[in-house]
């Protein structure tokens, strides 16, 4: 199964590279996501709006998988979202599995790319 996920992350990476240049690692296409849905395009953000920016992205792709919410935007457009139930404990490896599969489906499903 890992495998199978790692293949499918690969061709989001690939794809993602022809648009965005090479080196695409998760915490590249994280703030990628978060940018875009955060749909304000791209600005130089500060290190807080950064971190930010990854938040929104985590909280997108894992909110299919019924760990978080979406609540509302603000009035700076910037999205909330609420814990809805806890990731149980995983090791660094399980980790990055369900992130790559997570950022793979957010991909898919958006009709983004073919895998």
């Amino acid at each position: 199964m890992d495998h199978d996920i790692e293949l499918k992350f690969q061709a989001v990476t690939k794809e993602l590279e022809k648009e965005f240049g090479g080196g695409m690692d998760v915490q590249a296409i994280l703030f990628l996501i978060g940018v875009n849905e955060l749909g304000i395009g791209y600005k130089d953000f500060s290190k807080s709006e950064k971190t930010d920016v990854l938040h929104i992205a985590v909280c997108t792709i894992l909110e299919p998988y019924g760990y978080y919410k979406f609540e509302k935007r603000d009035d700076e457009n910037w999205p909330h979202f609420t814990v809805v139930k806890e990731i149980p404990p995983i090791n660094g490896r399980e980790q990055q599995h369900l992130i790559k599969e997570a950022i793979t489906d957010y991909f898919v499903v958006n009709g983004y790319v073919e895998v």
